[in-house]
């Protein structure tokens, strides 16, 4: 009885601790990575601010209305990049502990979906920076009254740019969300095309809650998570198999032994 008892608990035991190995591998990679960014934490907030600080009046700057804004800022910029830059060995990480129990079909489908999810993550971050930040920022230092001086603070705007970056990472995973339910089976690329209205209205609908009230920044969202929603299902008829019925499959065997006797 015990030995039966110790070994149904020992499989257990044994993924807690690759589990925690696991989980401390993660923490010391974003550790390391956050030591080494941790000296250029003020140019890499510099890098970050300059959407929006080349675009401020003559005679302006950011501002810090907190005391220990000027460390906090660009030490939680830092954290954050640090798990940015991380995320590839992250996801390697949870990938090795999860890819004992999967089966061959599912590994070979697993590897380029997590190569994928991280690349597009990252491109929705860099189009966040590169595309959005300039329009969104030209367009708020524009519209305000000509006797108000915009020194935004730093910490506000560290806020507002990981929220969109955030926001537009995570939108621009939508192809890969979008071939997972067509994989699983929960959806079929008709029954998408069919909802595809509803679709584009909830594409704006979040655009409006992630971003700020104006728009420029909600269209900026929102068309682009229509166009990934339609690449979704673009890759999904070239990708994915639609599923059988099964009346069909019996119907189509009892053809196939009826033309097998009549030879």
């Amino acid at each position: 009885m015990n030995t039966a008892h110790s070994d149904q608990e020992q499989p257990l035991i044994g993924h807690l601790v690759e589990l925690r190995q696991r989980l401390l591998y993660s923490v010391l990679t974003v550790l390391v990575i956050f030591l080494g960014l941790f000296y250029f934490a003020n140019d890499l907030y510099t890098w970050v601010s300059a959407p929006l600080t080349a675009l401020l009046p003559a005679g302006t700057s950011m501002i810090a209305t907190d005391v220990t804004s000027p460390f906090f800022a660009p030490f939680k910029l830092t954290l954050v990049a640090s798990v940015f830059l991380a995320m590839p060995l992250l996801l390697h990480q949870a990938w090795s502990f999860i890819a004992p129990g999967l089966y061959a079909h599912e590994k070979r489908l697993a590897v380029p979906l997590l190569a994928s999810s991280i690349f597009l993550f990252y491109l929705g971050v860099a189009f966040a920076y590169f595309v959005v930040f300039p329009l969104i920022f030209g367009f708020f230092t524009s519209v305000g009254p000509e006797n108000i001086a915009v020194m935004t603070d730093i910490s506000s705007y560290l806020n507002f740019v990981l929220k969109l970056f955030f926001a537009f990472g995570l939108v621009f995973e939508i192809p890969v969300a979008t071939l997972l339910l067509l994989w699983s089976g929960v959806v079929t690329v008709r029954s998408l095309r069919e909802k595809r209205a509803y679709v584009i209205v909830g594409c704006f609908v979040v655009g409006m809650l992630l971003t700020p009230p104006d728009i420029i920044s909600q269209s900026l969202l929102a068309v682009p998570m229509w166009l990934l929603f339609e690449l979704g299902i673009l890759l999904g008829r070239v990708l994915v198999k639609p599923p059988v019925d099964s009346d069909d499959e019996e119907l189509d065997a009892a053809i196939d032994e009826e033309t097998h006797n009549r030879s």
